[in-house]
């Protein structure tokens, strides 16, 4: 026998007070449950349907708005509102500043239990470029293109569904054919549009996700502030004859392409770090640079490769680093180390104030690469060891390579593990830097911490505008 399930609620003309974490927004039902929901902003008035009810909150998506807030502005992208890379392009971004200050500070009060710093609290670093500011973007070739409301009322049958673009929110098998994307600056568009045009006009197959074949799987575009691009394309399937007319199309069509890479990946997955990527044309990297401090003549020099890590907006990624090297307020004779130091970036950025720098890192090609930036770039007061940073952290580790008078780390969004937490309190560096791209895990760990540690001051850094993302950077001393 069926169960009788009872009607989720509608609730109507209800104010959405503040926006929420993970791009939502929260309001508060009739009943004073916490309402999270999608499709509307703070200071909109708005119909709800509930989607999921849960003990202490509802779930919900907006059905209708009655009141449009303030902080709205005119979305510049044709695909907002389906794509969902930019959920806060309607949003000014004044207001996408605060939304986002606000969030790091109630999880460090509310999660982290911590008492902010007076004076020392600063204002959200808001980024220089809120459009085209990013360095790399992936795009999708699919068969499974997605069909619009309109389209699909219309009744009209596609036989021809062939896409690139990006995968729409919660959907694996669809992807949203872009025509024209603001995160990137050019050549991308005209790269994307025009293998776009030359797959359709020579009739290539598109990977199609439920078969997985096709021919045309997946496209990667690196830029660099150099000026340098790498276009890097995966084929679903070995096909010399016609991966090879696309490739010399695309070398002569752009002719001011530095770097041209393929790979055939017939896994499962789109990943590129284990495929065997070849060079086409030109270098097999790209040159990026960072400036060491403002006016820099002989900045840093990155190789940036198709499986590359490398901060996604750069111009925002010296503020960070310059920022987070104020805050270590190095003075020439420390011993610092860098965890989770990826391709050691801030290591390098930082190793010019430091007497010697020790990066340790999980992903051995970054260590690699880490060790080849060293070398580029002449500095040798840093050194890099690779490994699980929960097992080479250790006091045994601390020991051989000296204790840590400054500690800079930068995890990934889980934070750290609490092993590596132990170890600092072990280590008893006098200051630690932490800079987080996740706020609430980082509140988790600065809690572990605020017993041998004063917090001596906080900044958020905006790197990802129109997007919920934010980072921060924290600077802790040693109690007396």
């Amino acid at each position: 026998m069926a169960r009788n399930r009872r009607p989720k609620p509608l609730f109507e003309s209800i104010e959405v007070l503040r926006a929420g974490s993970k791009g939502k927004s929260i309001a508060q039902a009739p009943d004073g449950k916490t309402i999270m929901l999608t499709g509307a902003v703070p200071g909109d008035v708005v119909d709800l349907q509930v989607t999921r009810k849960k003990r202490s909150y509802y779930e919900a998506q907006t059905t209708a708005i009655h009141k449009y807030s303030e902080a709205r502005v005119e979305a510049p992208c044709q695909h907002f509102g389906v794509c969902g890379g930019c959920k806060w392009q309607n949003v000014a971004y004044e207001n996408q500043l605060e939304w986002k200050e606000r969030e790091v500070l109630d999880h460090l009060k509310r999660i982290g239990h911590l008492e902010l710093p007076e004076g020392k609290t600063h204002a959200i670093m808001g980024s220089g470029e809120q459009f085209y500011y990013r360095n790399k973007l992936e795009f999708g070739f699919s068969s499974q293109r997605w069909l619009s409301r309109a389209e699909m009322a219309g009744g009209k049958t596609f036989d021809d569904r062939r896409a690139v673009g990006f995968h729409i929110p919660g959907m694996w098998d669809k992807i949203l054919d872009i025509e024209h994307c603001h995160l990137q600056p050019e050549p991308s568009n005209k790269l994307r549009n025009a293998i776009r045009e030359f797959a359709l006009k020579n009739d290539y197959s598109f990977f199609n996700p439920y078969e997985q074949t096709g021919l045309l799987r997946t496209m990667m575009i690196r830029t660099a502030t150099t000026g340098e691009v790498m276009l890097a394309i995966q084929f679903g399937e070995e096909d010399t004859s016609r991966r090879e007319a696309l490739l010399e199309f695309v070398k002569n069509e752009f002719p001011d392409l530095t770097s041209l890479m393929w790979a055939v990946n017939t896994k499962g997955n789109d990943a590129w770090y284990d495929l065997n990527v070849q060079c086409y044309h030109g270098r097999a990297f790209i040159y990026e640079e960072m400036p060491r401090f403002e006016g820099d003549t002989e900045p840093l020099r990155f190789k940036i490769g198709p499986k590359t890590f490398y901060q996604t907006n750069p111009e925002q990624a010296y503020h960070l680093y310059e920022r987070a090297r104020e805050m270590a307020d190095l003075q020439g004779d420390e011993l610092v180390y860098d965890l989770y130091t990826g391709t050691g970036t801030i290591a390098q950025f930082v190793a010019h104030k430091a007497k010697h720098v020790v990066g340790v890192e999980a992903i051995e090609e970054a260590i690699v690469a880490a060790r080849e930036h060293a070398a580029l770039n002449g500095i040798d007061n840093v050194e890099f060891h690779v490994g699980d940073m929960r097992k080479v952290l250790t006091s045994e580790f601390v020991v051989e390579h000296g204790a840590p008078d400054v500690v800079v780390t930068d995890p990934s969004r889980d934070g750290m593990h609490p092993k590596v937490v132990e170890t600092i309190l072990e280590a008893r560096p006098r200051k630690l830097v932490y800079v987080s791209c996740n706020s609430a895990t980082q509140a988790r760990d600065l809690e572990l911490l605020k017993e041998a540690y004063d917090l001596i001051e906080v900044q958020p850094v905006d790197m990802f505008p129109h997007t919920h993302h934010v980072e921060n950077i924290v600077s802790l001393k040693l109690k007396s």
